[in-house]
């Protein structure tokens, strides 16, 4: 039996460029896979559930667990809203004989690569255009004006670190997308 220990594949973009529905795909396809629930202090939404999209805290309990060095990464990713990877929860995934796949933001992603450089494969989802991640973010109808326009300024900068990363698919296909993503993980486990 193949071990995974210590494996981690990171999944990163700016917000809207796909990555959630890529790690959805890899999650569906590839049972050695399992999803890293990332700890968040923002408000779940209606459809989202604490323990499976994501641990839900409130500030006091992040900044607890930040001063007890419980995160692997965690950044303040909006004024107030803060992100990050338990190391509870890689151990929980690789007690499991499984990897642990994260979709995470662009500086977290980088973090955990400093950290595991020889065990981690990090892929940048890299939307077609700024534009056409303008559209989609406002497609799903739940950023104000401020909110749209704070995304994509962030998604502009985070672009620019895309030559950090092992692999850059561009989503301008998401079917095309998910079967290099696929590719590239099958070659990364075995």
């Amino acid at each position: 039996m193949l071990s995974y220990h210590n494996k981690i594949i990171i999944i990163t973009a700016p917000s809207g460029a796909g990555k959630t529905s890529i790690t959805r795909y890899l999650l569906n396809i590839l049972p050695e896979l399992a999803f890293s629930v990332s700890a968040a202090t923002r408000e779940a939404r209606s459809y989202e559930q604490h323990g499976r999209d994501y641990y839900f805290l409130t500030p006091e309990d992040f900044k607890h667990k930040i001063q007890q060095g419980e995160f692997v990464e965690w950044e303040m990713v909006y004024e107030g809203k803060f992100y990050g990877t338990l190391k509870s929860e890689l151990q929980r995934i690789w007690d499991n004989n499984q990897v642990p796949l994260l979709d995470i933001d662009v500086k977290g992603a980088l973090h955990v690569k400093q950290q595991y450089p020889d065990t981690t494969l990090t892929i940048f989802i890299e939307p077609p255009s700024v534009e056409e991640l303008k559209k989609r973010l406002k497609s799903r109808g739940t950023e104000t004006a401020e909110s749209l326009q704070t995304r994509v300024n962030k998604a502009s900068f985070e672009l620019s670190f895309k030559e950090h990363f092992d692999e850059c698919i561009v989503n301008d296909d998401l079917d095309k997308a998910c079967q290099k993503a696929e590719h590239i993980v099958r070659e990364f486990l075995h």
